[in-house]
């Protein structure tokens, strides 16, 4: 009874000690054919659940024998399995021991059981117990789960609450915020209007005139002011005081401009120090007050437009006193030089300066200061100094300059239109066209009047790079101004080369004339201004002027009776011209070169006619009989560069040289060429001014008449030529080399 009690409190099925041993062995071993256990000739194994059993006989009903060698094969390496099958025979006894050993075991089993059931049944009591426990915390956790959704509803309906509540106070907020600007800027505080109305005019009254002008801008703008019942209240009262602000902003600012007015009142401190300080009052006019506003305009410009233009008008009258004459309509490169001097015979200040005329000279220093301070009159005057009109037009336009950028800025920055500039600065630019209009007509000075380019140019370059534009059509209109009549004026010297009076020039002397020594200056001051960014007219009006003064040279040379002094007179005149450009840096320049052509030219003339006058007998048989009875010569021999045109007639052979021919020759030269070498030395000496290219053209000689004496020597060593016969008579090459050498030695 205890056992089946205890078989019931375990959950196990009730069944007698016997049955569950007989059941173990039923599942180890199967029943024989007869049923008896542990009979029958053949048992097999079989697994079931994953435990290895004996199966019942094989004869008996029901038994499948199916999968059974797969079993034997799968558990063949198991140590009980390999035994049973190993025994064959001793199964049976097997299964018996293994029977008995069972119930021995089901035997001590059911003992335990029994020793244990107290502790079995306080077991199952406790289970019970904790069933109880277990169900009733059960419940509780059902209660708290339901009391835990409640409490999330209410969380989920606080959050949603707390979101809208979020929301309204943000739009509170926004609306306390927009009413608190609405407010501000509509109430009109009693500062306010007090400052305003009373207060004078300071920094603080310009904080009064912001604050003001924002209440009227959000009245003015602002759609939610416009039907506002409150902005209905206050707009009367800001009216009012905008009435009163444009009214003494304008008081105050007509003031400072009429100050402006005052003699000696530096105007660039009084609008840098005040008017500007107080510009904010120009805006909020131009805003706020346009009833006035023009006014104001108007009064600033026209106060400025005659103060500056008194001023420049002042300042280029003071100019004038310091003005230096150099050039007058006279002063022509093809004018003779006598008229000139008799006109300026009693100007001594105009004679000084005569060198000026023509020459660049000193003049182009006023390029390298052409943003340098303007002129102060008095100072100068003081000193007694005077100034070509290039340096007065420089220091009036750094004048303007510096004036027009100032103003430009200033009505910028204060009025915000260029508008207003251009009518201050329209008096000041009539009262400089004024000057001009007397100036120019009268202008001759070809060099000045290219320097005022040139200046030009370099002034739009400083504005240029000051970023102020306010004097670019201005600066382009004295251009056009002066390019013309700069142009008139080299077109009167062309014209006075041109059509020069050749007998009113001529001069009987072989020097250099005056005339050339004027182009020279000249072209080489127009030079020197063109060197950047050349002008392509100019240019071809200095290619023309060079072919007039080349014709008038060669007019002026024709004068003189003999080739000689025609060639010496061309020789100096174009020695001087190279010598003037080359001066001053013109080297590289067509003009240069086609100068250098001319001067080879005329020496190569100026060598025969030397050679001739000394040896012209010589000069004249090399030429002639020398080149005709050559044997190795062409058929028609002479021709060029034989005077007279003689020349061998073509075809037949001239006679052979006989030394009665070269006899006479030779004999005049051994007595003479030591003596015309000498004559020409001093000939070279006394014709040539420039002692270099004198030289120069001695050795030229030398060598020519080296040559010609040389060809004079192989007409020896031809037959019949009685070379041996002459010997006596015949000066070596190395004397006459020595010679040469000697005369070379002093170059």
């Amino acid at each position: 009874m205890v056992a089946d009690n205890a078989s019931e409190a375990s959950g196990v099925p009730k069944q007698s000690a016997d049955q569950a041993a007989q059941a173990s062995l039923d599942q180890l071993f199967g029943a024989d054919e007869g049923g008896q256990g542990g009979k029958g000739s053949e048992y097999d194994l079989q697994i079931t659940g994953g435990d290895l059993t004996f199966g019942e006989d094989l004869t008996s009903e029901g038994i499948s024998l199916e999968g059974l060698q797969d079993e034997l094969e799968h558990f063949q390496g198991q140590e009980v399995v390999a035994n049973i099958l190993g025994q064959g025979s001793e199964l049976r006894e097997l299964a018996r021991d293994v029977e008995d050993k069972l119930r021995q075991v089901e035997l001590e089993s059911i003992q335990d059981y029994i020793r244990e059931s107290d502790n079995l049944v306080s077991l199952h009591t406790q289970i019970r117990d904790c069933d109880g426990i277990l169900a009733h915390m059960e419940a509780l956790l059902s209660g708290f789960q339901a009391d835990l959704g409640a409490i999330s509803s209410e969380i989920k309906s606080l959050q949603e609450q707390s979101l809208s509540m979020g929301v309204k106070l943000k739009n509170r907020k926004s609306a306390e915020a927009k009413l608190a600007r609405f407010v501000e800027d509509v109430v009109v505080p009693p500062d306010l209007i007090q400052g305003i109305v009373d207060a004078e005019v300071s920094d603080a009254y310009l904080a009064y005139l912001t604050t003001l002008n924002r209440k009227l801008h959000f009245a003015a703008t602002d759609p939610t002011a416009r039907t506002a019942a409150a902005l209905k209240d206050v707009e009367p009262e800001l009216e009012r005081l905008r009435i009163r602000a444009v009214a003494k902003s304008r008081e105050f600012l007509l003031n400072k401009f009429l100050a402006l007015k005052k003699p000696k009142t530096n105007i660039q401190i009084l609008q840098q120090s005040v008017l500007l300080k107080y510009k904010y009052m120009g805006a909020f006019l131009r805003e706020h007050g346009r009833e006035v506003y023009p006014e104001i305009v108007a009064t600033y410009s026209d106060t400025m437009n005659k103060v500056l233009s008194a001023q420049f008008r002042t300042y280029i009258g003071q100019l004038e006193k310091l003005q230096l004459d150099i050039v007058s309509k006279n002063d022509l490169i093809g004018v003779d030089d006598s008229r000139i001097a008799n006109i300026f015979s009693r100007k001594t200040d105009a004679l000084k300066n005569r060198s000026a005329v023509f020459a660049l000279g000193d003049r182009a220093n006023v390029l390298k200061e052409v943003d340098a301070p303007a002129i102060i009159p008095h100072i100068a005057e003081a000193s007694h100094a005077k100034y070509p009109y290039e340096a007065l037009f420089r220091s009036l336009h750094k004048l303007l300059m510096d004036t027009a950028t100032s103003e430009y800025l200033f009505c910028m920055e204060f009025f915000g239109e260029e508008a207003v500039f251009d009518a201050i600065f329209a008096g000041v630019f009539a009262v400089i066209d004024e000057s001009f209009e007397k100036v120019l007509p009268v202008c001759y000075d070809a060099v000045g009047l290219l320097l005022m380019i040139r200046i030009t140019n370099q002034h739009q370059l400083v504005m240029s790079r000051r970023r102020v534009p306010c004097l670019d059509s201005y600066l382009d209109k004295v251009n056009l101004l002066v390019w013309p009549r700069f142009k008139a004026v080299f077109d009167l010297h062309l014209a006075s080369v041109k059509n020069a009076n050749v007998r009113a020039l001529w001069e009987d002397d072989v020097h250099a004339h005056y005339v050339a020594r004027r182009y020279a200056e000249f072209a080489s001051a127009m030079a020197q201004l063109t060197t950047e960014g050349g002008d392509q007219q100019l240019e071809h009006n200095l290619e023309r002027l060079r072919t007039a003064l080349d014709d008038l040279l060669g007019k002026l040379a024709r004068n003189f009776p003999r080739p000689k002094q025609q060639a010496i007179f061309l020789i100096n005149n174009y020695d001087v011209v190279l010598a003037v450009l080359k001066e001053h840096g013109s080297e590289g320049g067509r003009t240069l070169a086609s100068f250098e052509e001319l001067l080879a030219s005329a020496i190569t003339i100026f060598v025969e006619e030397e050679l001739r006058e000394h040896f012209g007998p010589l000069i004249a048989f090399v030429k002639t009989r020398a080149v005709s009875a050559d044997p190795d010569a062409p058929a028609a021999a002479g021709g060029a560069g034989t005077p007279g045109g003689s020349s061998s007639s073509g075809g037949a052979s001239a006679a052979p040289i006989s030394v009665a021919e070269l006899e006479p020759l030779f004999k005049d030269f051994a007595a003479r060429w030591k003596t015309a070498i000498e004559s020409m030395h001093k000939d070279v000496i006394t014709y040539f001014s420039n002692f270099v290219m004198g030289m120069e053209i001695l050795r030229n000689a030398l060598t020519q008449l080296l040559l010609y004496y040389t060809r004079l020597l192989d007409c020896l060593k031809r037959p019949g030529g009685g070379g041996t016969s002459l010997g006596k008579d015949v000066v070596s090459i190395p004397s006459i080399m020595y010679e040469i050498k000697k005369y070379s030695r002093t170059f």
